[in-house]
């Protein structure tokens, strides 16, 4: 049976894939304590195990998930990349470039000291840094060195082995760290340095509060109108503004015993009954003097509740306490904001800034929504098609001009067409934040193209390296897990002080700058564990755009250094 389950997975290499696969992700899903390996490690760990009986796989199967892994990256962190490279997000851009570099050399020169080749450097690289698609980069490089096959191959092999002895450290540690020491270093109460960034920055316990606690929260009533009402004789829009400066809106009137067509300029009669939406201590403070009546046909209003990509020009970089004075925001009610390829949630406060991609969840009436999503942006409803026509000639393109080689003091330099497919990524992913109409890929699909293209990919290296995976762990030693521990810890201690003292950030947003330029989301949710908050994150998308591009363009700059 055992002889017959091993023959069938060499001669159907698939089979193995698919069974790496589900012992990764069962094994990534596994808890200790709050610690979990990922799906990235345990389908290598499972990789591994499953391929000491030797199992040959097409090579090129391997890139084609890579490439698809890697243009879902770009497309993500596009609209985040671009503004941090051309906007206000210019100087949390280049906190990641630093960051980014600091990363690199720190490995460069564990790697020079150790004496360390290009495999064992790379791998490195993606451990302690937590970035596996550095391999895929790293493995093209080695594979353009021009190595004997064999020599190429031991390197090869060895990538995966420092991979895993230094990736356990560099995901614990960088949460650690930040979460941690980063307030020790920093010398702030984090908690309280973000309850002051909300209160000073983003206008909190400002006046403004309550106008967008009204856009934040919805309730309707009905009331009948009375004889000596205040509102008699006013237009809806001049009743709408009766409750200074609160948000209440007028959604529908009856008059006669008739729902009559919602008019803003329809004076308003005693004994009309009308359906009013807003906070409800307003509601009653402000219409107590109504009569408020059951009228379940009147409050019967069509409600939608949808994201919306924001891509208005107009409104990147405006306060939300400014948009919310905006005539097509009338009936609206925000939800929620969602920003960057992580999707984290920011504060929604008066003076939390909007910025082009971010996507908002709006609930209102149907027409007020429509007029919303008509002047600020597109409707990000659920869709099931893929626009591979762009896809795959994006790729094409992409991969075209990465595959070009420029010489350089003898040493080829190249993107590599995987370095292409991610910077074609970035492009459709940025043009896709400006002209939503196009380049439409379903959260789904992209969920898949950038776990399972990874995983299969790691999945194939871990089974390909397998036979040889216990003696290259024996050639590099505990002395390689102490490297990766430096790797790790370096640049996040110095980060928080280059932040604080060089760029100046505010103590609040500090850490999430350092988490995202390490492209590590779950530091910045212990942070933001830590501080009750979720302003850390508002330094986070930015940096984490930059570093995740940079990282991985790094596992190709790494082997060139080395070599």
């Amino acid at each position: 049976m055992w002889s017959y389950f091993t023959d069938t997975l060499r001669a159907n290499p698939q089979l193995a894939i698919f069974l790496t696969l589900a012992i990764g992700y069962w094994i990534g899903t596994r808890r200790f304590g709050s610690f979990s390996l990922g799906a990235v490690t345990g389908t290598l760990l499972a990789g591994v195990i499953i391929g000491q009986i030797g199992i040959e796989i097409s090579g090129q199967v391997k890139s084609i998930f890579f490439i698809i892994f890697l243009f879902a990256v770009g497309f993500g962190v596009g609209p985040q990349f671009v503004r941090g490279i051309a906007t206000d997000g210019l100087p949390q851009a280049l906190f990641a470039v630093v960051v980014s570099v600091l990363c690199l050399l720190v490995v460069y020169v564990a790697a020079i000291v150790s004496g360390y080749g290009p495999g064992l450097a790379a791998g490195l690289l993606a451990g302690a840094q937590t970035i596996s698609a550095s391999i895929g980069l790293a493995t093209d490089a080695i594979n353009q060195l021009g190595l004997p096959a064999e020599e190429a191959k031991k390197q090869l092999d060895l990538i995966p082995v420092a991979y895993a002895i230094t990736y356990l450290f560099g995901t614990i540690g960088t949460g650690w760290i930040l979460a941690f020491l980063g307030p020790k270093i920093l010398g702030v109460d984090i908690a309280d340095a973000c309850a002051r960034y909300e209160r000073d920055v983003l206008g909190g316990a400002s006046k403004d509060a309550s106008m967008m606690s009204a856009w934040r929260t919805r309730e309707a009533r009905t009331y009948r109108i009375r004889e000596n009402g205040k509102v008699v004789g006013k237009s809806i829009a001049q009743a709408e503004g009766i409750a200074g400066g609160e948000r209440i809106f007028v959604e529908r009137l009856r008059r006669n015993g008739e729902i009559v067509p919602h008019d803003p300029d329809a004076i308003l009669q005693a004994g009309d009954i009308i359906a009013v939406s807003g906070r409800r201590e307003v509601l009653v403070n402000t219409l107590g003097e109504g009569e408020e009546v059951e009228d379940r046909e009147l409050l019967d209003i069509p409600i939608e509740a949808v994201d919306v990509l924001i891509t208005s020009k107009a409104l990147d970089g405006r306060e939300l306490v400014s948009v919310a004075q905006e005539p097509y925001t009338r009936g609206v009610y925000l939800n929620s904001i969602r920003r960057g390829s992580a999707a984290v949630n920011i504060p929604v406060l008066p003076k939390t800034k909007l910025n082009r991609g971010d996507i908002v969840r709006v609930a209102g009436s149907k027409a007020n929504v429509e007029r919303f999503v008509a002047e600020v942006g597109y409707a990000d409803r659920p869709q099931t098609i893929t626009d591979m026509v762009l896809v795959g000639l994006a790729i094409l393109v992409g991969g075209l001009i990465g595959a070009a080689v420029f010489p350089i003091g003898g040493v080829p330099i190249t993107l590599s067409v995987s370095g292409g497919a991610l910077i074609a990524g970035i492009f459709v992913g940025w043009l896709r934040s400006v002209k939503p109409q196009i380049g439409n890929i379903p959260q789904a699909t992209l969920w898949f193209m950038n776990s399972v293209g990874l995983n299969v990919f790691i999945a194939i290296v871990g089974i390909t390296s397998g036979p040889t995976f216990i003696a290259g762990l024996k050639e590099a030693g505990f002395g390689l897990f102490i490297w990766g521990l430096v790797a790790t810890s370096v640049p996040m201690l110095l980060a928080p002080y280059i932040g604080k003292y060089i760029f100046r950030f505010h103590d609040a947003i500090n850490l999430g700058c350092c988490g995202g330029a390490r492209t590590s989301t779950a530091s910045v949710a212990m942070v933001g564990e830590v501080a009750k908050s979720d302003v850390p994150m508002l330094g986070y998308t930015v940096p984490y755009a930059v570093s995740n591009t940079l990282l991985t363009l790094w596992g190709l700059i790494i082997v060139l250094m080395v070599t």
